[in-house]
């Protein structure tokens, strides 16, 4: 197996509704606001080369956002999807298969592209891929909820769908074994319906993709839940079962938002689970 951390770009969130009920005076020291209360965060996505398969794990927020999108999300720095990849040795058409964490519109929003001038029209951006969801997630993401509606849009959905080229991760409990060789699916429910966590076993390591489970390192108190998830306290419930099972058996969590760390592992304290060590993936 080949690993590939992949930066598709930055943006910036509220810092209050990151860290939801943790005060400003706690949170800011491990995650500095700007004047409008304003985080940094990243999208970063993974790239597994696993035998024949050639998978991409969560697709950034993508290039079809007008002026006034830029606004609300401030996207900055000079990573794009397209760069990264090429940087890694590979291009779009290439990918054999892109897993979807979830629908949010910062993890899905560059598995499509318009496909015309005017941005009235969009279609996949990885013509060869399956594009990889679940029966759950995909009910609730195309009859979102009003809570989560403006993070399910449909320029990012219903090309999925017309393209064929959607298929579904089977959901068997809170966890899908060898879903495509030496891969596991985590299934957890807080932040939003059946988010997916791919647990890779890689060079005798565990390595859990954290997606928004664990945005940052800064979020690994357990109270230390969003304001965006769906059910806060069964978010505090699945932190604790899967950080404790990573603390007792070294996993290492690739952090998709952590604007400064890609890996990190937990470690048992007085004070509960907490970070043990940061670095990044290339130092495997």
């Amino acid at each position: 197996m080949e690993l590939h951390s992949i930066q598709t770009g930055y943006f910036k969130l509220d810092g209050g509704a990151m860290f939801g009920v943790v005060p400003k005076s706690i949170w800011s020291r491990s995650n500095p606001a700007d004047a409008n209360n304003l985080i940094r965060l990243c999208m970063r996505s993974l790239l597994i080369r696993n035998g024949a398969k050639l998978i991409l794990v969560d697709t950034g927020i993508g290039t079809k956002q007008d002026a006034k999108f830029l606004s609300y999300y401030h996207l900055h720095g000079e990573d794009s999807l397209d760069r990264s990849l090429s940087k890694a040795g590979y291009q779009r058409n290439e990918i054999t298969d892109v897993f979807q964490t979830h629908l949010h519109l910062d993890h899905c929003g560059g598995t499509t592209e318009w496909s015309d001038s005017g941005g009235t029209r969009a279609r996949p951006s990885f013509p060869n891929a399956r594009i990889w969801s679940n029966q759950a997630h995909w009910e609730w993401a195309t009859q979102p909820n009003a809570r989560e509606r403006a993070s399910f849009r449909k320029e990012n959905l219903q090309p999925i769908e017309a393209s064929g080229q959607l298929s579904f991760v089977e959901r068997k409990g809170d966890i899908s074994r060898d879903v495509f060789g030496q891969i596991d699916v985590l299934f957890v429910d807080g932040h939003t319906e059946s988010q997916m966590l791919p647990l890779l076993h890689y060079k005798g390591h565990k390595i859990l993709f954290a997606a928004d489970l664990l945005p940052t390192v800064g979020h690994i108190a357990l109270p230390y839940v969003m304001g965006y998830d769906t059910r806060p306290l069964l978010t505090m419930e699945e932190r604790e079962r899967i950080f404790r099972q990573c603390a007792d058996e070294g996993i290492i969590l690739f952090l998709e938002h952590d604007p400064l760390h890609e890996c990190c592992t937990l470690q048992h304290t007085e004070k509960g689970v907490r970070v043990k060590d940061c670095f990044r993936l290339c130092e495997l």
